[in-house]
Formats: C-alpha cells, structure tokens, sequence
C-alpha cells in the first residue's frame, strides 16, 4: 500500500497521523503489533531514522509500548482494563 506524503510538512509526523489513525480505526487493534521500523521505512519509502522517530512519538504519546525482542504493540485505551 502506497500513500502520498505531502513533502512540504515534516515526514514523521504525516507518518504518526497515519498509524495513529489505524489504530483508532481498528486496524491496529489494542494488543497488536504495529509495523517495525523496516516495515514502516518500506512502506512509506523513508529512512529507518524517520520511521524511529514515528515509533518514539507514538510511544511518547501513549499509544504504543516497546517490547524488546518482540517490538511494538498498541497499548489499551485508557481507562480500559
């Protein structure tokens, strides 16, 4: 799947909006894998620093948890058992 990123705004961030958008709409469910750092930077024809930084932000904003050896899962809503 190819999407088009608008190059005059900072790549990351479209990036971020995407995923985070998959995981409102249930793409990405609460407990699942997201895509890891090779997959987003394939996906999305980035360098693997950019796609880190998306996983970072998510992370910061507590939508996904690292799991090392495993990689990153959505976390649950909260309030949400």
């Amino acid at each position: 799947m190819s999407t088009d990123l608008d190059r005059t705004r900072p790549i990351w961030r479209q990036i971020a909006a995407i995923v985070q958008a998959r995981i409102e709409d249930g793409t990405y469910p609460a407990g699942s894998r997201v895509p890891s750092v090779v997959e987003l930077s394939t996906e999305f024809n980035v360098a693997a620093s950019t796609a880190q930084k998306v996983l970072a932000h998510l992370k910061a904003e507590g939508l996904v948890r690292a799991e090392v050896g495993l990689g990153t899962f959505v976390e649950p809503p909260a309030g949400s058992s």
